[in-house]
């Protein structure tokens, strides 16, 4: 057991989410994801990977699930052509700073009053709250495309989410998510899986919470969900894993490197069961 490792966490772990979050925004620290550090790149790699899958975005209302208080993912993807944009998310609020510094590019689908930069209508739904309560919520606006990146891994409950987004999507519509499977704390990549529930619960778990599912897991959810998944390894660490997997605890072990070793995938799921 590294010190290097577990007092950050627990630092982590009891760190208050309001200073969590401002560290997250402003990359200290914390490595914000892809979508908030890179949305030009970000919307380009959903349009691609939905490509991959025989999926052109334009005219598309598309779901995004966890967006983190940016606009620009939204308004980059507008741009590339898709019709509307729902943006989803459970605690973050907007982010006036960063989407303020939008508005010059993007003012067709921005606005600027009050003091609050929002998203204009037409263009671009925000949602916030616990998807599963909104869901139940007849007036929403049904999506063709629900895409999620480095969200999966920090639900509590993935099924019951899972459930709640496709009861806004049409019957028709898709899954693309990007999921990471490493500890988050980045250098110990698998350092996460030694531990019982009770002590990564209590101490070491991240107040973004990790919910430490692995490759089978995942596949299981989707495939209980949809006829057609395709989940794509984007990553995987044996290196990393051969030198922990006999300090790993058995449930987070099939015995297979390749599957055990997965760090990070794509899952793209359609037609709903």
């Amino acid at each position: 057991m590294s010190l290097a490792y577990i007092l950050p966490r627990v630092a982590r772990h009891f760190l208050p989410e309001k200073i969590t979050r401002a560290l997250l925004l402003r990359g200290l620290i914390i490595r914000p994801g892809l979508e908030t550090r890179a949305p030009q790149e970000a919307a380009e790699r959903y349009r691609r990977d939905l490509q991959t899958c025989g999926i052109d975005l334009s005219g598309k209302h598309i779901l995004i699930f966890g967006y983190g208080g940016r606009f620009a993912l939204a308004c980059q993807l507008l741009k590339m052509g898709a019709d509307h944009i729902t943006l989803c998310e459970f605690a973050a609020r907007p982010d006036e700073r960063a989407n303020l510094a939008l508005l010059p590019e993007f003012e067709k689908y921005l606005t600027h009053s009050l003091g609050k930069t929002r998203p204009r209508d037409e263009w671009i739904t925000l949602l916030e709250g616990d998807i599963r309560l909104l869901a139940a919520e007849r007036l929403i606006r049904k999506a063709d495309i629900v895409c999620s990146s480095s969200v999966f891994e920090h639900l509590v409950d993935p099924e019951g989410i899972l459930t709640a987004l496709n009861t806004i999507m049409h019957e028709n519509g898709a899954h693309l998510h990007y999921i990471d499977l490493r500890d988050h704390f980045f250098r110990y990549p698998f350092e996460m899986l030694t531990f019982k529930q009770e002590i990564w619960k209590t101490w070491l778990n991240p107040t973004s919470h990790l919910n430490r599912w692995r490759l089978p897991a995942y596949q299981s959810l989707f495939v209980r969900q949809f006829e057609n998944v395709n989940i794509t390894v984007l990553e995987r660490n044996v290196t990393a894993w051969s030198e922990i997997s006999e300090r790993v605890l058995p449930e987070f072990k099939t015995g297979d490197p390749q599957v055990d070793a997965v760090t990070q995938i794509r899952v793209f799921a359609g037609r709903k069961k």
